[in-house]
């Protein structure tokens, strides 16, 4: 948190803080119904479409639905940034024991086990007892318990110091908007790997005009949750880290003639900086971007491209990877933007687990200015999940069939979610699945198979004729659990034969498929749909996160499905569910 810009909790961290009250009083064993009760509070925020905050503080038991007993708790959560029982557990917790329950795969019974049992209290303490052999011989553990403590332990190792990106992109902001108070500076810009888009971030880059770099130096050494780091920092940069993440912060500090030269060349990877220009060097030519940047200033970033010959690169395609080679031909694609996507497909509602209606869900996405709808429940394998069986498949249909009545021109598309199983073959049988206007083939269970088994897998699915998009391909979680491994060139290239979407899931902890795969898929002319996998209205808005990927891997409007108009999805559908074969003849070639 950073002084004079308090800041306003959204309805997602109010739900982490009443979740992490639940997992604490779980931890000590506290009482179970007080338990129930906080993850009550947490599922009540959930289905909320209003920012808590916004509210009034005397009215929200009945803006909410809370209790007044719970209510008092989240208003004091609103204008404290906790509440005295979380304060309390806290206080009463290990630091390090609190961190335990972020690791993927162990519950608060089985950390509480390893904290009165084996006294750990910290994820190197859990470590070094697992390669020790200790973690196996606690009762409910084992050890294939323990290798997957350590996979994880791994896995958080790498992932310390590291930030979503909308996470990074959001500290930026805040440093940039306390910079700009600092006297003397007259422009501040975000940099590095935010403004690239990259997924995850380790350094949040910052450059400032200031003809005070002292100045800046000193307000940015009072921040509240930011510690300098003086040996690594010099009188024209300033170097630390966010006290929480650990994430690097950087503020590059330019006198103003020198601001774009500076914001340039820490927007860009060093490949791309550093890419010979001309197939012919000339006599006192500048050979690179980097040698442009030392030879001359420039007043915007248009200009040195302007100056070295090249169509303007834009920041998210600074990565070396042959985009200079088109911008030298002008061939670079117009890129993809929000405003281009006309509806959301891949989205969940209370007939699985999502938090709203049906009806919610699509007047909300309506509202929004959006054409269209598609609802893509779990199927009947997800029990986790609340998956719909057949005749809940036909509820389901008969309702959308209603509000489509009721709510032309806008649309909604009967989509499911269906689990692509061990063998590949998908949810439902042939006779279930055309019934629906398209079918997202997902993989959510068994994610422990070696590359060659889990891309057959994949494989088997994206033939079956009625799987009409790829959902989520690797199941990657970022920053808490690595994806599926699959040989990704294969994957695409029979979705191309196929005639199979792929989505880019928007969802800040998956954006999957990942965006250096978004090339090879467009030059194989495989769709890809910006799809949010919406589990509650707030969740349309991370369609956001999946448009700046597409752009990252070179998305354009035309090859982005959900760019299409409703009537163009709808000819889609019927077109391809036309050309599938009556269910038993390829019930028995494909299944068997």
């Amino acid at each position: 948190m950073l002084p004079n810009h308090p800041t306003v909790l959204d309805n997602r961290a109010l739900i982490r803080a009443f979740r992490l009250a639940a997992q604490l009083m779980e931890l000590h064993e506290e009482n179970p119904f007080k338990i129930r009760a906080y993850e009550g509070t947490a599922n009540a925020l959930e289905q909320l479409t209003v920012p808590v905050a916004d509210l009034d503080r005397t009215g929200l038991p009945d803006r909410t639905g809370l209790s007044k007993t719970a209510a008092a708790k989240v208003a004091e959560m609103l204008d404290t940034g906790s509440f005295e029982e979380l304060t309390r557990l806290l206080n009463s917790t290990p630091p390090g024991v609190v961190e335990l329950l972020s690791v993927k795969g162990i519950g608060p019974k089985k950390i509480r086990s390893l904290w009165k049992e084996l006294g750990i209290e910290s994820a190197e303490q859990l470590r070094e007892a697992a390669e020790n052999d200790e973690v196996s011989k606690l009762k409910g553990f084992g050890k294939k318990t323990q290798d997957a403590i350590l996979a994880a332990l791994e896995f958080t190792s790498q992932s310390r110091g590291k930030l979503l990106y909308p996470q990074a992109e959001e500290l930026s902001e805040e440093v940039a908007s306390q910079l700009r108070a600092a006297p003397g500076v007259e422009q501040v810009a975000v940099a590095g790997e935010v403004r690239r888009r990259l997924e995850t971030v380790e350094t949040v880059q910052l450059v400032a005009a200031t003809t005070e770099p002292a100045a800046a130096h000193q307000l940015l050494n009072g921040l509240d949750g930011l510690t300098a780091d003086a040996r690594r920092s010099g009188p024209f940069a300033w170097r630390g880290t966010a006290t929480t993440s650990g994430v690097k912060v950087e503020v590059t500090l330019a006198a103003p003639t020198e601001f774009v030269n500076q914001l340039l060349l820490h927007s860009a990877a060093e490949e791309h900086l550093s890419e010979t220009l001309t197939q012919e060097a000339r006599p006192g030519q500048p050979a690179t971007l980097r040698h442009w940047l030392k030879r001359e200033r420039f007043a915007t970033e248009q200009e040195l491209y302007q100056r070295a010959g090249l169509q303007y690169v834009e920041p998210e395609l600074r990565e070396g990877l042959g985009e200079l080679a088109l911008a030298r031909e002008n061939k670079l694609p117009a890129l993809l933007e929000d405003q281009d996507l006309r509806g959301s497909l891949h989205n969940h509602s209370t007939y699985s687990d999502g938090s709203h209606t049906l009806r919610e869900m699509a007047t909300f996405l309506r509202d929004q200015g959006y054409e269209y709808l598609g609802i893509c429940d779990h199927s009947q394998a997800a029990h986790y999940a609340n998956g719909l069986s057949p005749e809940r498949v036909r509820q389901q249909q008969r309702e959308i069939d209603q509000l489509n009545q009721e709510l032309a021109p806008f649309r909604i598309f009967k989509g499911i979610e269906a689990d692509i199983l061990g063998d590949g073959s998908l949810d439902y049988t042939p006779s279930v699945l055309e019934t629906f206007d398209f079918v997202v083939a997902s993989v959510h269970s068994n994610l422990k198979m070696d590359e060659r088994k889990a891309t057959a897998r994949v494989l088997r699915a994206i033939e079956n004729p009625y799987c009409t998009m790829l959902g989520h391909p690797t199941g990657r979680l970022l920053l808490r659990r690595e994806g599926y491994p699959l040989n990704h060139k294969a994957v695409i290239d029979a979705c191309a034969q196929h005639q199979v979407i792929i989505e880019i899931n928007a969802n800040p902890w998956r954006l999957d498929l990942d965006w250096r795969w978004v090339r090879y898929a467009l030059d194989q002319g495989v769709q890809l749909s910006i799809n949010p996998d919406a589990h509650h209205t707030n969740g349309y808005a991370d369609m956001r996160y999946g448009v700046l990927m597409g752009r990252k891997g070179g998305l354009t409007k035309a090859m982005t499905f959900n760019a299409k108009s409703a009537a163009e999805v709808a000819e889609y559908f019927a077109r391809r569910k036309a050309s599938i074969k009556p269910p038993l003849e390829f019930k028995d070639s494909l299944f068997g």
